[in-house]
Parts: structure tokens; C-alpha cells; sequence
């Protein structure tokens, strides 16, 4: 069957001389992977480009319920990234997202509303020109509500500590061991409640901001216990340092 639907990039690899597997997440179908031949010739590799992590394109694609592999018959632009594949440091958040995105993005699990966060989020972050390099950390805290392990809100100004097993602020460390220190969890308390509007009004220095990210990712492990191994994660780490 045929079907037109919109998805976003999350990452690609090298399948032959003459083609890629590319994970997309779609807004009909949820993530899926598709082949895509003749991308690397001569001919047809300008095409590549459009399946870089952040990409957001319009597809019309073979889909087929019984295959692990999709494939697409006709694709164009919905959304051009230019901004953040221009830029160093935002390129490199967009490899680590999508790596993350698909780790934690269950294949043909469609959820719209996630699909909307994601290309609203991948819009401001492309059209940001400044106060952006705590987006990472508001990006993870936000999709954590969609993937169902959003902790509740910091009540008291005396829950000091985050406790990362049950998603909750408490005002001494808890016995269960992971919890994150005072100082990150006084930003994470912050980042769990404003809007991308604000994250430029929070100010770290590059240790703290990899210690926040570090726990963030730390925390997602705790409630994904299928969460691989970011190997971006030291690389963007090194860009924000």
C-alpha cells in the first residue's frame, strides 16, 4: 500500500556502494527504518543530504505491515535544518538526539502529539541564533513526559535531592542510591518546568551543563533499561565543555 505521511530523520547508515537504511520517525506510522537506493552515486547523491539527522520530510512510501524494511517512492523537503546542519555545535546535538531518538523510539509506535513535539523542538533549535546550548537538556527534559517517566514537579525548596528511581524531588538523599547531587538538581528542577523560551536564562558553566546531562541521560537508562550507549554523548560533552 501506498501512503503519504511526514517523518523526521533520526539517523542513517551505510547499507551498499549504492544505498542507506534510514530510521525515520513518521507521524502515521512512528519509527521505521527504509531503504533508500542509489543515494552514494553519482547521479542521485545530492539526495544524501536530506536524510541527516533533523530533516523533516513529506514521503510517499511502500508500506507493507509484514516487512522490517519500508521503502519510499517519492520524497521532497518539509523542513530544511540549514541552521543547525551549518553549525558545528548544533550538528553535533543533532547527531546525539538522534541517536538518543532512536534508541528510545519504539518502531511503528505512532504517537502525533510526539511527532508535533519533535518538529516544533527541531524548528526553534534550526531557527535559534542565540542562547542555545542548554537545548539538549530542556529537549531530553521535555520528551521525557511523552515517553512516560516525566518526574513530579519540585514542591518545596527544602527537596534538595532528585531521586532518579522514582522520579521525585525529596528533601534527603533517598536510600535507594541514585539521586543526583544538590547543585544539578536544583537545575534539573528548572529545566523540568520552563519553555525553550527561557533555557537561555539559565546560566551553567560547560562542567556543570555535562553533569546535568549526564544524569539526565543517566535517568533515562534507570526507566528505558533497553537504552543502548549514547557514543555521542563524550563527543557533544566535549563541544559544550
Amino acid at each position: 500500500m501506498i501512503e503519504k505521511t511526514k517523518g523526521i530523520v533520526l539517523h542513517q547508515i551505510k547499507y551498499t556502494d549504492s544505498g542507506i537504511i534510514a530510521q525515520i520517525y513518521t507521524r502515521k506510522y512512528g519509527r521505521q527504518s527504509f531503504m533508500i537506493r542509489s543515494t552514494r552515486n553519482k547521479k542521485a547523491g545530492r539526495h544524501n543530504v536530506f536524510f541527516q539527522p533533523m530533516f523533516i520530510l513529506d514521503l510517499v512510501a511502500y508500506n507493507k505491515e509484514s516487512r522490517s524494511m519500508q521503502t519510499i517512492k517519492e520524497f521532497s523537503a518539509s523542513y530544511t535544518p540549514a541552521g543547525i546542519h551549518s553549525n558545528i555545535k548544533k550538528s553535533s546535538v543533532a547527531i546525539f538526539l538522534g541517536e538518543v531518538l532512536t534508541s528510545v523510539l519504539r518502531e511503528e509506535s505512532p504517537n502525533e502529539e510526539l511527532f508535533d513535539f519533535l518538529e516544533e523542538s527541531i524548528i526553534y533549535f534550526d531557527r535559534s541564533t542565540e542562547g542555545y546550548a542548554n537545548f539538549h537538556i530542556a529537549f531530553l527534559a521535555g520528551l521525557s513526559s511523552y515517553l512516560g517517566f516525566e518526574p513530579a514537579k519540585r514542591v518545596s525548596i527544602d527537596d534538595h535531592y532528585f531521586d532518579m528511581l522514582n522520579g521525585i524531588f525529596v528533601p534527603v538523599p533517598p536510600l535507594n542510591g541514585s539521586y543526583a547531587s544538590r547543585e544539578v538538581s536544583q537545575v534539573l528542577s528548572s529545566f523540568f518546568s520552563i519553555s525553550y523560551e527561557q533555557i537561555g536564562n539559565i546560566s551553567l558553566t560547560g562542567s556543570l551543563r555535562n553533569e546535568v546531562l549526564e544524569t539526565l541521560v543517566n535517568y533515562y537508562s534507570l526507566h528505558l533499561p533497553g537504552l543502548k550507549k549514547i557514543r555521542s554523548l563524550e563527543v557533544l560533552k566535549e563541544v559544550f565543555s
